[in-house]
């Protein structure tokens, strides 16, 4: 099953720490792939990279096999496979083996809206389906759990240590094929990239920054898998590509990598069992509407639908209403409303403020389980 693919413009900083701002409206600076993205982006977030990727200082160059270390990794991915009955195509990506017993690292995307998700042992075919334990949809993150056992697993190294133009490995499930991880190998270029997701389905953007970027033809099928050292050690997880590999000689390929520092925060703090604004923990509840920000901006998060059968459509919510509260707490902004429903569990029951055609109410509404957010 190959990833669906939508286009990005990037944002990106230089790589002493500058930022380039672009306007899509007036300048491309780049156009770049993000590898199995779909459906509704949130809001972009700010961002602080500190600690992400320490050193700024050009490295001397190292040896790297990218044979030995493709052959040292690879046994420690997964192919992964996410079915969204519900909303529309699936997604295909690459995972890291963190333990024996089958937690696997990957990219939220891969598995956002997924009602199913299965993964592959590459090394032995074996399919496991997976429960997806936790996830960080700001940072791009998602943990799951294969219920395995005597699994490869990956050496986890640091993203604080890199330097620029060291060579690196990205090794995944290359065109969602769901064969043999496969690799390409270039130079660091930036420790603290900023790309913007622009999804031309329905023109929704995602911000992602603090990235890695290395100089290699990373394409679809990728995401959620591995850029390696060449002591074989993991320092991120692959996550954006620029382009598809066939470009002309003078705009070379990019691939983006959330550092591992950064993802395996995400890792404990899933681990800890205790959900923040951001990371989400265990099933995924869900209202079953699609949201955007009321206007004036500040004033609640709209419903542009109320899907049919779902929690808030149930409850008498339509299209047009504003939710601007949540437990009475203040929702200002479709985000802060995601934030809030983040620390929900299926079942639970909140009392929404609405306003709308029939002015301001309160009206409680049962979660249900719902596909990763």
């Amino acid at each position: 099953m190959d990833e669906q693919r939508q286009q990005w413009t990037g944002a990106r900083r230089t790589p002493r720490g500058g930022r380039v701002f672009v306007s899509v409206l007036t300048l491309v600076l780049a156009v770049t792939a993000f590898l199995g993205y779909r459906a509704d982006l949130p809001d972009p977030a700010p961002h602080d990279p500190a600690g992400t990727a320490a050193s700024v200082a050009f490295a001397p160059p190292a040896p790297l096999d990218p044979g030995m270390v493709t052959a040292a990794v690879r046994p420690a991915l997964v192919n992964i496979n996410a079915s969204a009955e519900r909303s529309g195509p699936g997604a295909a990506g690459s995972g890291i083996v963190l333990t024996a017993d089958g937690e696997v690292l990957t990219s939220h995307h891969v598995v956002k809206g997924a009602d199913t998700v299965t993964v592959t042992d590459v090394g032995d075919g074996k399919v496991y389906d997976a429960v997806v334990l936790g996830y960080d949809a700001e940072a791009d993150i998602a943990l799951l759990d294969l219920a395995a056992a005597g699994l490869p697993t990956a050496h986890i190294g640091s993203s604080a240590g890199l330097r620029l133009r060291e060579e690196l490995v990205a090794i995944g499930n290359a065109g969602g094929t769901g064969g043999t991880p496969t690799a390409v190998h270039g130079p660091l270029t930036d420790l603290d990239s900023a790309i913007v997701a622009v999804n031309t389905a329905d023109l929704s953007r995602k911000a992602l920054s603090g990235m890695l970027e290395v100089a290699a033809a990373v394409t679809p099928g990728q995401s959620g898998g591995a850029l390696v050292d060449r002591n074989a050690s993991v320092v991120g997880v692959i996550a954006a590509a620029s382009g598809d590999g066939a470009r002309p000689a003078d705009h070379p390929a990019n691939g983006y990598a959330v550092p591992i520092d950064a993802a395996m925060r995400v890792v404990q703090q899933i681990r800890s069992g205790t959900p923040t604004d951001t990371v989400h923990i265990g099933p995924t509840a869900t209202l079953g509407v699609l949201i955007s920000n009321a206007l004036p901006v500040g004033t609640g998060a709209r419903v542009d639908v109320a899907i049919y059968g779902m929690p808030a459509y149930t409850a008498g919510l339509a299209a047009g209403d504003v939710i601007t509260s949540v437990d009475d707490r203040m929702v200002t902004s479709a985000q802060a409303l995601r934030a809030a429903l983040n620390k929900r569990k299926p079942n639970d029951t909140v009392r929404l403020g609405v306003t709308g055609a029939g002015g301001a109410r309160t009206v409680p509404v049962a979660l249900v389980a719902g596909p990763p957010n």
